[in-house]
């Protein structure tokens, strides 16, 4: 379902909407570069936050890693020796 619904636009944007765009397909058009634009700032949102929390949490990991690094190595020894008695 269609809905028509007024914008205001500079009359620089309507110049190049109107070289772009087919004649009479101005909708067609601003839905299309509606629709990117959301999925493109979607996109580099996700990407933001993504790497965000990752610096936000760098410390944090380093630092489960240094506590259960000696533990993960004790397992991995004495599943090697293990094997080498079997």
């Amino acid at each position: 379902m269609n809905k028509r619904i007024n914008i205001v636009l500079p009359a620089s944007t309507v110049t190049v909407l109107d070289k772009v765009a087919p004649k009479g397909n101005r909708s067609a058009l601003i839905d299309q570069a509606v629709r990117h634009y959301v999925r493109t700032r979607s996109r580099q949102n996700l990407r933001e936050r993504l790497k965000e929390e990752a610096l936000t949490n760098t410390q944090r990991d380093l630092a489960m890693t240094a506590e259960w690094f000696p533990m993960e190595e004790e397992a991995w020894q004495l599943a090697q020796n293990q094997k080498r008695k079997a």
